[in-house]
C-alpha cells in the first residue's frame, strides 16, 4: 500500500480505517539492546496494536477551490539557508511554485529574499520593507524570526497583507499566522520508528530547545510509547534556546548523533534544519537510520548520497500553507484558512518515499485516523 506524497498537493487517500486496524495485530516485542546504551530489555518493549476508528469520522478536509492569482505580486522572505536547503525553506519554495503552476501567478511578479547568518533582527525587517515598497502583496515571512519585522512593517503598510510560517504573536488585521500541529505529524513519524526499531532505543535531535522543536520532541515521544509504551527515547538539542546556530551547525549534529547512535540508539528524528545533514551523515557512518523532517528529504537533490539512510520525513507542509495563503488572498478568502495546519487538513504527515515504512503503513494510516477522530489528542509538551 502506498500513499500519494507529492509536494504541494493534498492527499487524496481515503483511507479504510477499519479494514486496516482490524488487520493490524498486536506486534512482537523488541529485540533486546545490543548498543550497549540503557534500552528496554527483551519482553519490556511490546508493540501494540493501533485503534480502530470508523473511516467516515476521519476524512481530511476538502481542498479549496482554485483562485486566479495572475494580478499577485508575491514577495517570500525565506530563513537562514533559503531556497536550496533541503528542508524548511525549500518546502516553503516549493508553495510558490505550486501557485505559480497552477493559479496563474507570474514568476516575473514573485520575489524571493533570504535572511544570513548572524544578521540583525533589523535586517528581516528591511527585507520586509523593501518588498512592501516593491509593490508585493501578499509577504510571506518563513520563521518565527521574523515576528518583529513583521510586526513593524505590516503596521507602516496596513494595506499589504502578510503571513508568517510558525509564528501567532502579531495580532493585526492585516497579519494572518500559518502555524502547525508538529505534534501530529511527530506522532506518526514517532510510531514509525517504535515498529522498526530493533533496539527498543531512539533518538530525537532538536535544533534549538525552544517550544516549537520541543513540539516535535513531544509528538515523537508519544507516538513511539503509544506503539511501544517502554521504548527508550533519547533527547537531546544541538543549541539553547535563543542561539539559533543549532539549526546550521551539521558538524555538532553529527557529534550528538553518533553519541545517540554508539548509545544503542539505532533510529534517529532529527528536527534541525540544515543541521540534518549531519545527522544524515552519522546515520551513514553508522550504519543506522534518521527520520527528516518539513520536506520529503529523501527526495532533496542535496541529499542524494545519504538518502539510503532515510526511513522517512515528517513532513510540515509549509508547501501546502505557502500555497493556500496565496490561493486565499486571490479570492478573498483568507478568512476561511485554518487556525491551524494538521492532519485533518493535509498540513502534516510523513513521507513513504524509498520504501522503507511500506509495509507499517495501514498502521501508521490507524494512528492518522484515530487522531483526525479525536480518539487520540497529541499534546505539544512532555
Amino acid at each position: 500500500m502506498r500513499i500519494n506524497q507529492r509536494i504541494g498537493g493534498r492527499s487524496r487517500y481515503a483511507t479504510a480505517i477499519a479494514l486496516v486496524a482490524a488487520a493490524a495485530l498486536t506486534l512482537t516485542g523488541c529485540a533486546r539492546d545490543t548498543g550497549g546504551g540503557g534500552g528496554a530489555q527483551a519482553g519490556e518493549c511490546e508493540r501494540v496494536a493501533p485503534p480502530s476508528v470508523p473511516a467516515a469520522s476521519a476524512q481530511p478536509a476538502p481542498e479549496a477551490p482554485k483562485a486566479d492569482a495572475s494580478r499577485l505580486k508575491v514577495g517570500l522572505a525565506y530563513d537562514i539557508g533559503g531556497r536550496g536547503d533541503a528542508s524548511f525553506n525549500d518546502a516553503a519554495a516549493a508553495g510558490l511554485d505550486r501557485a505559480v503552476a497552477e493559479l496563474g501567478l507570474q514568476k516575473a511578479n514573485t520575489r524571493e529574499a533570504t535572511a544570513q547568518a548572524g544578521e540583525s533582527e533589523d535586517a528581516g525587517t528591511n527585507r520586509l520593507r523593501q518588498l512592501a515598497q516593491g509593490g508585493f502583496n501578499p509577504i510571506v515571512a518563513v520563521g518565527f524570526n521574523y515576528a518583529t519585522g513583521v510586526k513593524t512593517v505590516a503596521t507602516e503598510f496596513p494595506n499589504i497583507q502578510f503571513a508568517i510560517v510558525d509564528d501567532d504573536t502579531v495580532d493585526l488585521p492585516n497579519v494572518k499566522p500559518l502555524v502547525f500541529a508538529e505534534e501530529q505529524g511527530s506522532f506518526l513519524v514517532g510510531a514509525a520508528a517504535a515498529l522498526k526499531t530493533s533496539t527498543c532505543k531512539v533518538g530525537f535531535i532538536g535544533g534549538v530547545d525552544n517550544p516549537l522543536i520541543q513540539k516535535f520532541d513531544a509528538g515523537y515521544e508519544q507516538g513511539a510509547k503509544a506503539v511501544a509504551p517502554q521504548i527508550d527515547v533519547e533527547s537531546a538539542y544541538i543549541s539553547p534556546a535563543g542561539d539559533f546556530t543549532g539549526f546550521n551547525d551539521a558538524t555538532r549534529a553529527t557529534e550528538i548523533a553518533s553519541g545517540q547512535y554508539d548509545g544503542g540508539a539505532d533510529i534517529a528524528f532529527a528536527a534541525a534544519g540544515q543541521s540534518n545533514q549531519g545527522v544524515f551523515a552519522a546515520a551513514q557512518t553508522a550504519q543506522k537510520k534518521a527520520i527528516g523532517v518539513d520536506s520529503d528529504q529523501y527526495n532533496s537533490p542535496q541529499l542524494t548520497q545519504v538518502r539510503d539512510t532515510i526511513m522517512t520525513s515528517m513532513i510540515k507542509r509549509v508547501d501546502v500553507a505557502v500555497y493556500d495563503y496565496v490561493n486565499a488572498v486571490a479570492g478573498n478568502t483568507v478568512a476561511q484558512l485554518p487556525a491551524r495546519f494538521d492532519l485533518a487538513n493535509n498540513g502534516v504527515g510523513y513521507s513513504t518515499s524509498g520504501g522503507q515504512v511500506d509495509d507499517i503503513v495501514p498502521q501508521l494510516e490507524a494512528y492518522k485516523a484515530a487522531i483526525i477522530a479525536g480518539q487520540i489528542q497529541v499534546k505539544s509538551t512532555k
